[in-house]
């Protein structure tokens, strides 16, 4: 079997809700805040643009350097986004959205949408919540 076939069989495969599917290591990498709002700060709002590290830190309030560095760091392995290294002085370091983290924002985005939509709800919800439980 050809390494071409053996993918493509594997792909046939994928169930994240197998253990050990590989699929689940992309859910977790995913679901992370900090990747959703790099999506989004590179997406532009529907107008994808490269940005620089300091853009990125500062238009994600509360984002460690560390964390900042590592959520770039394996949206790059992923193929997600490209870092583009300009020879200048500073050096200039950009990140943007391939067409595979453009897919993904698009999901991505709306999952942002919904959660900024909804968030009145769920606070009422979780208020309803603590109250019966007497936690409030």
């Amino acid at each position: 079997m050809t390494a071409a076939q053996r993918r493509a069989q594997a792909k046939e495969e994928y169930d994240a809700f197998l253990a050990e599917c590989p699929s689940r290591q992309l859910l977790d990498r995913i679901s992370d805040k900090w990747v959703t709002l790099v999506l989004a700060a590179l997406s532009g709002e529907g107008d994808p643009r490269p940005l620089r590290y300091s853009e990125l830190s500062r238009t994600l309030a509360g984002v460690s350097q560390k964390m900042l560095t590592q959520t770039l760091r394996s949206l790059e392995r992923d193929g997600l986004l490209t870092r583009t290294v300009t020879p200048s002085v500073p050096v200039t370091v950009t990140y943007e959205l391939t067409e595979l983290g453009l897919s993904l924002h698009r999901l991505m985005g709306l999952l942002k949408a919904w959660a900024e939509e909804h968030m009145d709800e769920v606070l009422a919800h979780r208020e309803a919540y603590d109250a019966a439980a007497g936690r409030g």
